[in-house]
């Protein structure tokens, strides 16, 4: 899709907006970064805000997550475990670095909705499975909206601590939090 030089700007880009920010980064850096001549940054990309748009194409710098990433077995314990595991695995700390570093003022309606997709599928996978495991009567309750936003909040939480604070804040790892958190959230709300 990119020639090399176009993936030497876009990793370059994607690289200082995740350490230094949006707005921090510029087209000289980039170009020191990719070992690239700054005229070449302008040839193969209008500017940054399209290098932005094509990186966030990429599966390097895109969770690309998908609904179709989560299968059910009807066993509360084991499917939420695997649904973090999959989040987990691909929503990585690299990937909530760049989220923030996207959400700069003049960039953000171009990034958004692109930062919100993976929110927005993880939600309404759970949405679905908290609807079906309601109809097996295996929840205590029937606030389905709540249940999605807790566990993605609980999920997205670990990972946006570690992208922060790496091992400072926790030294849980991410398994051991996995088997503990879903443990005590179905404990919660299971049957």
């Amino acid at each position: 899709m990119f020639d090399e030089t176009q993936n030497k700007i876009l990793n370059a880009t994607m690289s200082l907006i995740m350490e230094k920010g949006y707005t921090a980064t510029t087209t000289k850096d980039i170009a020191k970064r990719a070992e690239v001549n700054e005229c070449t940054i302008f040839r193969k990309f209008k500017g940054k805000k399209e290098i932005i748009i094509a990186a966030m194409s990429l599966p390097e710098w895109n969770p690309c997550l998908r609904e179709e990433d989560f299968k059910y077995t009807g066993d509360l314990i084991k499917d939420l475990c695997f649904f973090s595991e999959v989040y987990l695995r691909k929503v990585t700390p690299k990937m909530v670095k760049i989220s923030l570093g996207l959400r700069s003022p003049d960039l953000y309606d171009l990034t958004k909705d692109g930062i919100k997709e993976i929110p927005d599928t993880f939600k309404r996978v759970l949405v679905r499975y908290f609807t079906k495991m309601q109809e097996f009567h295996k929840l205590q309750t029937d606030d389905i909206e709540s249940l999605a936003v807790a566990f993605l909040a609980m999920n997205f939480g670990f990972v946006f601590f570690k992208a922060s604070f790496g091992d400072e804040l926790t030294e849980l790892q991410t398994k051991e939090y996995i088997d503990s958190s879903v443990r005590h959230f179905v404990n919660g709300i299971g049957r």
